[in-house]
């Protein structure tokens, strides 16, 4: 299917789309069809950016990956910026994909977009039962905006755009900002910190009861193109690893695959987040084939490594 197709992919040189990029050559779409907007050049917030962007590259396929994202003190610290910044690039590209004939728009959302309380495992048809989880919502319902869209332009344009809802990735790559950075990558950085300075203990946010999903980068990335070649419908689809762990059983899987012996102390003055994050990810295998293949210890112990090769090789360059 993707021999000699156009593709834009934006977010293409981040976390995700890196491995999005590399699934891709894999399928032998040729690099010189695989365009790459960089902010620095093409501010997808921007209508004049857009259009440029569409008058230099003609595309078949556009995969949406670039968003501004964070963890849970980004997303109370910023939600105005996450809200619009969110919304405005990908009603945009929407509208200009479809102004340009696109054949095929991949939106990929987020699992922020399901009410605070779904029952678990969250299955597709919960996503409108309620108000999604208060730290994270307008970031969530900026995504899940794109859904309303994409389901609109099929019905009036024909417009063959498709949703996906990823749950929370982690891998080798990720963003270890603590300003910025998820929990798997914040609780690495803390933990290396910790065992460097010798501390006795650290101090964590919430009680740990919190559950979470986590979906290895590559995996998530085999998902995505896997549905740009076989899925072609209106429905929402959850994309994951179909397991949940709760905060502080990560966080004791961390401690013992880095060696720290440190207590733990839970902040309880601090937000837990959603209360359980797991998806039911059956439709993905129904309708595309899709199945996670990376061990939740295995990819932990790569994303590990990884940060231990960068922080020494950033040490040693100093």
């Amino acid at each position: 299917m993707f021999k000699d197709k156009k593709f834009i992919v934006t977010g293409g040189a981040g976390f995700l789309g890196k491995e999005v990029v590399k699934v891709l050559l894999s399928k032998q779409v040729d690099e010189k069809n695989i365009f790459i907007p960089r902010s620095s050049d093409f501010d997808l917030r921007k209508e004049h950016d857009i259009k440029k962007m569409f008058s230099e590259f003609n595309a078949d396929i556009i995969i949406h990956l670039a968003a501004k994202v964070g963890g849970i003190g980004f997303n109370r610290e910023k939600p105005g910026e996450l809200f619009y910044d969110n919304l405005l690039m990908g009603v945009q590209l929407i509208e200009y994909a479809r102004l340009n004939n696109i054949e095929k728009f991949v939106s990929v959302g987020t699992v922020c977009a399901y009410p605070k309380f779904t029952p678990v495992p969250f299955k597709e048809e919960n996503l409108w039962d309620g108000y999604p989880e208060e730290t994270n919502a307008p970031y969530g319902l900026a995504k899940k905006m794109l859904l309303v869209q994409s389901q609109a332009y099929r019905q009036q344009y024909g417009f063959n755009s498709i949703f996906l809802l990823p749950v929370n990735l982690y891998g080798p790559g990720d963003n270890f900002d603590p300003e910025s950075s998820h929990v798997i990558p914040a609780l690495i950085k803390k933990v290396y910190e910790a065992k460097k300075e010798n501390k006795e203990s650290i101090v964590l946010w919430g009680d740990g009861s919190a559950s979470r999903e986590f979906f290895y980068v590559k995996d998530a990335a085999e998902a995505i193109v896997l549905a740009t070649e076989k899925y072609n419908e209106s429905d929402p689809v959850n994309i994951g690893a179909g397991f949940e762990i709760t905060i502080k059983q990560l966080i004791e899987m961390i401690c013992n695959l880095m060696a720290f012996n440190g207590k733990i102390i839970w902040d309880k003055t601090m937000p837990n987040g959603q209360p359980r994050r797991s998806l039911d990810i059956s439709k993905a295998k129904e309708r595309f084939g899709f199945i996670a293949k990376t061990n939740f210890e295995e990819g932990l112990k790569k994303t590990i490594d990884y940060y231990i090769k960068y922080v020494e090789l950033i040490s040693n360059k100093k």
